[in-house]
């Protein structure tokens, strides 16, 4: 089992993701190349760089003549999709690029008000950002399985020209992807994290923490963005170490308890006040229970996980959303398995699937919406059977290290 840290100096980006992790491990440049060029129709290449200190550079060139992201195309999401998909790249790879994307425009239709599948991304260019998430979904998959974690993130400053006019950094959709991570001011401005970078951070599920006792260095790399930056390296650095006997390692996590009874609210209307605190931002779950008040009353117990940093927020809404005059809250250390959101398909259906790296293996789960508009208990269970056992096999194999071509 590896774990692999993220130490973001100058920020993160996915193009700094990619050239680190292959400064790390050049044993995967040409698969990576291969499969970026293969997706997005671009040239791509691994240059050494030299900014303070050395490492690498990932640089992409469209066919158009763009450059390292200069091309800044409204590209419909679907269609991105609908192009991933029709590769011949390993299906886990096609998996892990699709998952990142999935979540740009999960963000950006929080952003905009719309369905994740209208998404347009106007933040994050078409040729160049496809041939990163490609290429950092060749690495996840190659590299798995891992156990990610990311130091604090530079806040930067300022504003970022958008297709909306200019936006204060972090950009929207990114400040989205990041919410629980952990963040420092270092007195630098610009944008110092990208959409890309953000959602590749969000869906490796990286613990907002320090290595701690990682295990044994065994690689390190370092990756640099396009920008300069004032009296600091432009880089992002990623240490890979090897721990101890293979297993998955649970990441540890502080968590905001947030518990109080009901007796007084008709159970229609406190199911839909508890679906709007499940969708409330840094709200990690919220569960209900039968309870008995004072004088044998039949109660709802209510128990709410969340972000330490949105206990107020969240015991306000709770206030706000149920007819409790009156909460308990404590913190507690939690752990939490990695795990992450695949998509698969079983036959003409597309089926997400969450996979959790358990100490036996990967296991995995099938969202059940997926599969609730067929007729029949058994159909149900096979479909959702179905999904997990291609997740698991597609995830699990260590990818050839060929061509993808």
């Amino acid at each position: 089992m590896k774990h692999l840290h993220l130490d973001p100096l100058g920020g993160v980006a996915g193009d700094m993701f990619v050239a680190a992790l292959l400064d790390a491990f050049p044993e995967h440049e040409n698969g990576v190349i291969a499969a970026a060029e293969q997706a997005a129709a671009v040239h791509c290449q691994i240059v050494p760089h030299h900014d303070v200190f050395a490492g690498r550079r990932f640089c992409v060139r469209d066919d158009r003549g763009g450059h390292d992201g200069n091309a800044h195309d409204h590209v419909a999401w679907r269609d991105i999709r609908a192009r991933i998909a029709a590769t011949a790249l390993p299906d886990a790879v096609k998996t892990h690029a699709i998952g990142i994307f999935e979540l740009l425009a999960e963000a950006e239709g929080r952003v905009h008000g719309i369905e994740p599948e209208a998404a347009t991304f106007h933040e994050v260019g078409a040729a160049d950002s496809i041939a990163d998430i490609v290429a950092a979904g060749w690495l996840i998959a190659a590299l798995a399985p891992a156990r990610w974690s990311v130091a604090a993130l530079p806040l930067g400053a300022g504003r970022v020209r958008t297709a909306h006019g200019p936006m204060p950094v972090p950009a929207p959709a990114t400040a989205l992807l990041l919410e629980g991570f952990v963040f420092l001011d270092d007195g630098i401005a610009g944008e110092r994290v990208t959409p890309t970078g953000a959602a590749i951070l969000r869906y490796l599920n990286c613990a907002p923490s320090p290595p701690g006792a990682a295990g044994r260095l065994e690689r390190s790399g370092v990756g640099f963005g396009s920008r300069k930056l004032p009296g600091m390296a432009n880089a992002l650095r990623v240490l890979a170490f090897a721990t101890e006997g293979g297993a998955a390692l649970p990441a540890h996590r502080a968590l905001a308890v947030v518990e109080f009874e009901i007796d007084d609210q008709s159970g229609e209307d406190l199911a839909a006040g508890l679906d709007r605190l499940r969708s409330f931002a840094g709200v990690h779950d919220v569960v209900q229970m039968a309870a008995f008040g004072k004088k044998g009353r039949l109660a709802t117990h209510v128990q709410i996980l969340a972000r330490p940093d949105a206990l107020a927020a969240v015991t306000e809404a709770c206030f706000r959303e149920t007819t409790t005059i009156g909460l308990r809250t404590h913190l507690v250390d939690g752990l939490v398995l990695p795990r992450r959101q695949a998509q698969v398909a079983v036959g003409e259906r597309s089926v997400r699937v969450k996979l959790v790296d358990r100490p036996g293996g990967v296991s995995g789960k099938a969202e059940c919406d997926d599969a609730a508009d067929l007729e029949g208990h058994a159909a149900r269970v096979r479909l959702r059977r179905d999904a997990e056992q291609r997740a698991e096999a597609e995830f699990s194999p260590a990818l050839p290290e060929t061509s993808a071509t």
